[in-house]
Protein backbone atom coordinates (compact mmCIF):
# COMPACT_ATOMS: atom_id res chain seq x y z
CA UNK A 1 0.00 0.00 0.00
CA UNK A 2 1.34 3.44 -1.18
CA UNK A 3 2.38 6.03 1.33
CA UNK A 4 0.42 9.18 2.10
CA UNK A 5 2.63 12.15 2.30
CA UNK A 6 2.01 15.78 3.68
CA UNK A 7 5.67 17.31 2.86
CA UNK A 8 6.25 21.40 3.95
CA UNK A 9 8.77 22.69 1.14
CA UNK A 10 9.57 26.17 3.16
CA UNK A 11 11.49 26.99 -0.14
CA UNK A 12 14.09 30.57 0.77
CA UNK A 13 11.98 31.66 3.70
CA UNK A 14 12.82 31.56 7.83
CA UNK A 15 15.95 32.03 9.32
CA UNK A 16 17.39 29.18 12.02
CA UNK A 17 15.56 30.66 14.98
CA UNK A 18 11.87 31.01 12.78
CA UNK A 19 12.60 27.65 11.45
CA UNK A 20 12.78 25.86 14.77
CA UNK A 21 9.92 27.19 16.02
CA UNK A 22 7.81 26.31 12.86
CA UNK A 23 9.20 23.04 13.04
CA UNK A 24 8.16 22.84 17.30
CA UNK A 25 4.70 23.57 15.97
CA UNK A 26 4.52 20.83 13.65
CA UNK A 27 5.66 18.64 15.58
CA UNK A 28 3.50 19.83 18.54
CA UNK A 29 0.61 18.77 15.59
CA UNK A 30 1.98 15.08 15.01
CA UNK A 31 0.28 13.59 17.85
CA UNK A 32 -3.13 14.65 16.67
CA UNK A 33 -2.30 12.65 13.14
CA UNK A 34 -2.52 9.48 12.06
CA UNK A 35 1.06 7.40 11.70
CA UNK A 36 -0.60 6.45 8.41
CA UNK A 37 0.48 9.75 7.06
CA UNK A 38 4.08 10.48 5.82
CA UNK A 39 5.32 14.26 7.54
CA UNK A 40 8.28 15.76 6.08
CA UNK A 41 9.54 19.08 6.20
CA UNK A 42 12.16 21.03 3.93
CA UNK A 43 14.03 23.65 5.58
CA UNK A 44 16.28 25.87 3.93
CA UNK A 45 19.90 24.32 4.46
CA UNK A 46 20.67 27.09 6.76
CA UNK A 47 18.99 25.35 9.06
CA UNK A 48 18.85 21.77 8.22
CA UNK A 49 20.96 20.42 11.24
CA UNK A 50 18.80 22.41 13.98
CA UNK A 51 15.34 21.81 12.66
CA UNK A 52 16.69 17.47 12.37
CA UNK A 53 17.60 18.41 16.30
CA UNK A 54 14.35 19.69 17.03
CA UNK A 55 12.41 17.20 15.61
CA UNK A 56 14.24 14.08 16.82
CA UNK A 57 11.64 11.56 18.19
CA UNK A 58 8.48 13.20 16.31
CA UNK A 59 8.10 11.04 13.46
CA UNK A 60 8.52 13.74 10.99
CA UNK A 61 11.55 13.26 8.41
CA UNK A 62 13.71 16.04 7.17
CA UNK A 63 14.34 16.46 3.59
CA UNK A 64 16.44 18.93 1.80
CA UNK A 65 15.13 21.23 -1.37
CA UNK A 66 18.19 20.91 -3.76
CA UNK A 67 21.45 18.49 -4.02
CA UNK A 68 24.69 19.35 -6.18
CA UNK A 69 25.49 16.82 -8.71
CA UNK A 70 28.86 16.20 -7.86
CA UNK A 71 30.20 13.91 -5.12
CA UNK A 72 32.56 16.75 -3.73
CA UNK A 73 35.17 18.99 -4.91
CA UNK A 74 36.01 22.80 -5.98
CA UNK A 75 32.38 23.45 -6.56
CA UNK A 76 31.39 26.77 -4.58
CA UNK A 77 28.46 27.58 -3.14
CA UNK A 78 27.00 23.66 -3.22
CA UNK A 79 26.03 20.96 -0.83
CA UNK A 80 26.34 17.51 -2.19
CA UNK A 81 24.10 14.64 -0.86
CA UNK A 82 26.33 13.07 1.10
CA UNK A 83 26.54 16.71 3.15
CA UNK A 84 22.74 16.04 3.44
CA UNK A 85 22.53 12.75 4.23
CA UNK A 86 25.10 12.85 7.08
CA UNK A 87 23.06 15.38 9.14
CA UNK A 88 20.04 12.84 8.95
CA UNK A 89 18.38 14.23 6.01
CA UNK A 90 15.66 11.21 4.30
CA UNK A 91 14.48 13.31 1.85
CA UNK A 92 15.49 15.74 -1.53
CA UNK A 93 13.81 17.51 -3.35
CA UNK A 94 14.44 17.35 -7.49
CA UNK A 95 13.55 19.07 -10.53
CA UNK A 96 11.37 21.55 -8.76
CA UNK A 97 9.65 23.92 -11.32
CA UNK A 98 12.02 26.82 -9.90
CA UNK A 99 15.17 24.99 -9.98
CA UNK A 100 14.28 24.37 -13.89
CA UNK A 101 12.66 27.83 -14.85
CA UNK A 102 15.61 30.48 -12.51
CA UNK A 103 18.24 27.74 -12.64
CA UNK A 104 18.18 26.41 -15.79
CA UNK A 105 17.86 22.96 -14.36
CA UNK A 106 17.79 20.00 -17.38
CA UNK A 107 16.90 16.36 -17.16
CA UNK A 108 20.95 16.03 -17.91
CA UNK A 109 21.30 17.53 -14.40
CA UNK A 110 18.54 15.97 -12.48
CA UNK A 111 19.87 12.96 -13.74
CA UNK A 112 23.62 13.33 -11.93
CA UNK A 113 21.30 14.86 -9.20
CA UNK A 114 19.67 11.45 -9.12
CA UNK A 115 22.62 9.04 -9.04
CA UNK A 116 23.84 11.03 -6.14
CA UNK A 117 20.59 11.23 -4.27
CA UNK A 118 20.79 7.18 -4.51
CA UNK A 119 24.15 6.63 -3.90
CA UNK A 120 23.78 8.12 -0.53
CA UNK A 121 20.49 6.22 0.88
CA UNK A 122 18.47 9.48 0.19
CA UNK A 123 14.97 9.36 -1.53
CA UNK A 124 13.92 11.84 -3.98
CA UNK A 125 10.67 13.90 -4.48
CA UNK A 126 11.18 14.40 -8.12
CA UNK A 127 8.97 16.84 -9.52
CA UNK A 128 7.18 17.24 -12.71
CA UNK A 129 4.39 19.93 -14.58
CA UNK A 130 3.60 22.05 -17.30
CA UNK A 131 3.61 26.01 -17.20
CA UNK A 132 0.10 27.93 -18.15
CA UNK A 133 1.17 28.00 -22.00
CA UNK A 134 1.44 23.98 -22.38
CA UNK A 135 -1.68 23.55 -20.21
CA UNK A 136 -3.10 26.10 -22.61
CA UNK A 137 -2.08 24.21 -25.55
CA UNK A 138 -2.89 21.13 -24.08
CA UNK A 139 0.36 19.74 -23.61
CA UNK A 140 0.41 18.90 -20.07
CA UNK A 141 0.42 15.30 -20.83
CA UNK A 142 3.34 15.13 -23.15
CA UNK A 143 5.11 17.78 -20.98
CA UNK A 144 4.86 15.29 -17.78
CA UNK A 145 5.52 12.25 -19.91
CA UNK A 146 8.81 13.60 -21.16
CA UNK A 147 9.92 14.97 -17.37
CA UNK A 148 9.60 11.17 -16.51
CA UNK A 149 11.07 9.31 -19.64
CA UNK A 150 14.23 11.71 -19.26
CA UNK A 151 14.91 11.25 -15.70
CA UNK A 152 12.80 8.42 -13.52
CA UNK A 153 13.34 5.82 -16.78
CA UNK A 154 16.51 5.63 -16.34
CA UNK A 155 16.02 4.28 -12.40
CA UNK A 156 16.43 0.73 -11.83
CA UNK A 157 13.51 -0.82 -10.78
CA UNK A 158 14.41 -1.25 -7.14
CA UNK A 159 15.40 2.70 -7.30
CA UNK A 160 11.59 3.73 -8.39
CA UNK A 161 10.50 1.93 -5.45
CA UNK A 162 12.11 4.41 -3.53
CA UNK A 163 10.79 7.23 -5.27
CA UNK A 164 8.19 9.98 -4.34
CA UNK A 165 6.70 12.04 -7.24
CA UNK A 166 5.16 15.39 -6.81
CA UNK A 167 2.84 16.80 -9.79
CA UNK A 168 2.96 20.87 -9.91
CA UNK A 169 0.99 22.10 -12.42
CA UNK A 170 3.29 25.46 -12.48
CA UNK A 171 0.54 27.83 -13.34
CA UNK A 172 -0.98 27.29 -10.00
CA UNK A 173 2.06 28.05 -7.93
CA UNK A 174 1.94 30.99 -5.77
CA UNK A 175 -0.64 31.96 -7.86
CA UNK A 176 -3.90 31.43 -5.64
CA UNK A 177 -5.00 29.17 -8.61
CA UNK A 178 -5.43 25.58 -7.96
CA UNK A 179 -5.88 22.98 -10.47
CA UNK A 180 -9.35 21.33 -10.04
CA UNK A 181 -10.09 17.65 -8.75
CA UNK A 182 -10.80 16.57 -11.25
CA UNK A 183 -7.80 18.23 -12.57
CA UNK A 184 -5.33 16.95 -10.83
CA UNK A 185 -6.65 13.32 -10.61
CA UNK A 186 -6.97 13.19 -14.33
CA UNK A 187 -3.02 14.31 -14.97
CA UNK A 188 -1.97 11.97 -11.33
CA UNK A 189 -3.88 8.89 -13.43
CA UNK A 190 -1.57 9.77 -16.06
CA UNK A 191 1.50 9.93 -14.52
CA UNK A 192 0.19 6.57 -12.96
CA UNK A 193 -0.05 5.03 -16.19
CA UNK A 194 3.18 6.17 -17.99
CA UNK A 195 5.16 4.42 -14.78
CA UNK A 196 3.12 0.87 -14.98
CA UNK A 197 3.85 1.22 -18.61
CA UNK A 198 7.53 1.29 -17.90
CA UNK A 199 8.04 -0.79 -14.49
CA UNK A 200 4.21 -2.31 -14.05
CA UNK A 201 0.89 -2.34 -12.64
CA UNK A 202 2.21 -3.04 -9.37
CA UNK A 203 5.33 -1.22 -8.85
CA UNK A 204 2.89 1.63 -9.88
CA UNK A 205 0.33 1.39 -7.65
CA UNK A 206 3.00 1.58 -4.84
CA UNK A 207 4.60 5.13 -6.03
CA UNK A 208 3.25 7.83 -3.91
CA UNK A 209 2.15 11.41 -6.21
CA UNK A 210 1.61 14.34 -4.43
CA UNK A 211 -0.15 16.91 -5.40
CA UNK A 212 2.17 20.45 -5.48
CA UNK A 213 0.00 23.95 -6.88
CA UNK A 214 -1.07 26.12 -3.80
CA UNK A 215 -2.87 23.31 -1.96
CA UNK A 216 -4.46 24.80 1.42
CA UNK A 217 -6.73 23.93 4.34
CA UNK A 218 -9.70 24.79 1.95
CA UNK A 219 -9.11 22.68 -0.78
CA UNK A 220 -6.81 20.03 0.76
CA UNK A 221 -9.82 17.41 1.88
CA UNK A 222 -11.33 17.82 -1.87
CA UNK A 223 -7.78 16.97 -3.70
CA UNK A 224 -6.91 14.32 -1.40
CA UNK A 225 -9.94 12.24 -1.90
CA UNK A 226 -8.46 11.48 -5.39
CA UNK A 227 -7.63 7.80 -5.62
CA UNK A 228 -4.12 8.66 -7.35
CA UNK A 229 -3.33 11.71 -5.18
CA UNK A 230 -1.53 10.81 -2.32
CA UNK A 231 -1.00 14.12 -0.16
CA UNK A 232 0.91 17.19 -1.31
CA UNK A 233 4.36 18.84 -1.63
CA UNK A 234 3.21 22.51 -0.10
CA UNK A 235 4.54 25.60 -0.34
CA UNK A 236 3.24 28.92 0.92
CA UNK A 237 1.12 27.19 3.51
CA UNK A 238 3.89 25.23 4.94
CA UNK A 239 5.00 28.19 6.34
CA UNK A 240 1.61 28.26 9.01
CA UNK A 241 1.74 25.85 11.69
CA UNK A 242 -1.99 26.20 11.36
CA UNK A 243 -2.34 25.91 7.67
CA UNK A 244 -0.10 23.02 7.67
CA UNK A 245 -1.69 21.13 10.15
CA UNK A 246 -5.04 22.31 8.52
CA UNK A 247 -4.39 20.51 5.23
CA UNK A 248 -2.74 17.48 6.91
CA UNK A 249 -5.98 16.98 8.64
CA UNK A 250 -7.33 16.13 5.22
CA UNK A 251 -6.48 12.87 5.72
CA UNK A 252 -8.89 12.83 8.74
CA UNK A 253 -11.92 10.27 8.33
Amino acid sequence: MRKKIVAGNWKMNTLPAEGVELAKGVAAGRKDVCDCVTLIVCPPFTHLNSVIETLKGSNIAVGAQDCATEVKGAYTGEVSAEMIAALGCEYVILGHSERRQYYGETSETLNKKMEQVYANGLTPIYCVGENLEEREAGNHFAVCKQQIEEVVFNLTEEQFKNLVIAYEPVWAIGTGKTATAEQAQEIHAYIRSVIAKQFGKEVADNTSILYGGSCKPSNAKELFANPDVDGGLIGGAALSVADFKGIIDAFKA
